[in-house]
């Protein structure tokens, strides 16, 4: 399974190797945490001990223990920190990881297809699917009235939509 990405550097931050991160990972308060260990995206990889993580402006303020400088922090723009995947979370029923739904065939009630899922869409009140078909790209809202079955054992997503909403513009 590919490593899976948490987060990314997007600017050094002062002058004693400080980051200002990116993360992306549902709970960064327990995953930026002193003492986690990340991999980056750089070659060869290299294996970064977080020091300290404190909120900084919607994004984190990170330590590394690896880095002690601005020059060593700056040269880590736009490297990306990745886990394995047998260090994520354990899902509640109902929850999916996004790389397993992208790729997924999307149907109707019936079984005719659809298409299929390019994204997962995030969004304050409720999160959507981005189908690709024929016609376009659609976003069907990711709540149990439209999305009642989810079979990832044989990569299938039924949907129920509004009506009208995979007809084209």
């Amino acid at each position: 399974m590919d490593p899976i990405l948490v987060g990314y550097v997007r600017r050094a931050h002062g002058i004693n190797g400080a980051l200002v991160v990116r993360p992306l990972t549902d709970d960064p308060g327990h995953r930026w945490v002193p003492g986690a260990k990340f991999t980056s995206d750089t070659e060869p990889p290299a294996l970064l001990t977080v020091t300290e993580a404190e909120p900084y402006r919607g994004d984190l303020l990170v330590r590394l223990a690896e880095i002690a400088d601005r020059t060593s922090a700056e040269a880590l723009k736009g490297i990306s920190f990745t886990i394995d995947a047998t260090e994520r979370r354990d899902l509640d029923d109902g929850e999916f990881w996004v790389e397993d739904l992208v790729g997924c065939v999307v149907v109707d009630q019936d079984g005719a297809s659809i298409g299929v899922i390019e994204a997962v869409e995030f969004g304050a009140a409720q999160d959507r699917l981005a189908v690709r078909t024929e016609a376009g790209r659609f976003e069907v809202p990711f709540v149990d009235a439209s999305v009642p079955q989810v079979d990832l054992e044989r990569k299938i997503v039924v949907v129920a939509p509004p009506e009208g909403l995979f007809e084209s513009a």
